[in-house]
């Protein structure tokens, strides 16, 4: 059962004679539960899909199904409320709150909610990150590789049914990327999640499932099951 597809995606920016095509006419889709890598030289329009993927921004035209609902359907405040409970994003640089330790930047979107924390799952989720020693303390006094592993724990404990990933490997060296990479396939498998991650690294993309090329805004290989 596909839970994400992009029907004649596009996006432009700027006016003629300035116009650049961010995507044209991108068609994927992905199944519940698959682990798929985007990948694409800078520029080629694989952040851009991903932002679409997960409504940050609204395309030229085409269409974004999850779950075979059109997501640009609905305003903008329905359309935060579908992000903050059905997608949980990975960013490159974190995106962790300084000011709060790290508890309370992984419950934030569920307190954002206005929800009760579910304290068994956190438990189980911050166990199997290797983070549950690290509750108290401040973004500042982690690691990239712990503050990448809060913001997993971020990701996932709305227990979102997509996982979007935005180069989570980036900032990391080698070894702590394998591991987040681990994490990543692990949480997928346990917690049932549907995860899109983009990355320009050949060598992590090979841990996905499956690998969908993108070059100048198209789909140049790698979209199907």
């Amino acid at each position: 059962m596909n839970l994400l597809k992009t029907t004649s995606l596009i996006k432009k920016y700027g006016k003629q004679p300035n116009e650049m095509t961010a995507l044209d006419s991108v068609e994927i889709e992905i199944a519940e539960g698959e682990f798929v890598a985007i990948v694409g030289t800078s520029g080629s329009g694989k952040s851009t899909l991903l932002h679409m993927l997960g409504g940050l921004d609204r395309p030229t035209a085409g269409q974004v199904m999850v779950d075979g609902k059109s997501i640009f359907e609905m305003n903008d405040d329905e359309l935060t409320i579908f992000r903050r409970r059905k997608i949980g994003f990975v960013f490159q640089q974190y995106n962790l709150v300084p000011i709060l330790n790290v508890y309370e930047n992984i419950v934030l979107p569920i307190e954002l909610d206005g929800n009760r924390v579910d304290t068994g799952y956190l438990d189980h989720l911050v166990k199997t990150l290797g983070i549950a020693d690290k509750l108290n303390q401040l973004p500042n006094q982690l690691s990239g590789g712990q503050q990448q592993r809060v913001a997993i724990a971020r990701a996932l404990i709305t227990k979102p049914s997509i996982v979007l990933a935005d180069e989570p490997t980036g900032n990391l060296d080698s070894r702590t990327s394998q591991d987040v990479m681990g994490l990543l396939k692990l949480t997928s498998k346990q917690f049932n999640q549907t995860i899109v991650m983009i990355t320009h690294n050949e060598e992590i993309a090979q841990l996905a499932d499956r690998t969908i090329r993108i070059g100048d805004g198209k789909v140049v290989g790698g979209n199907t099951k």
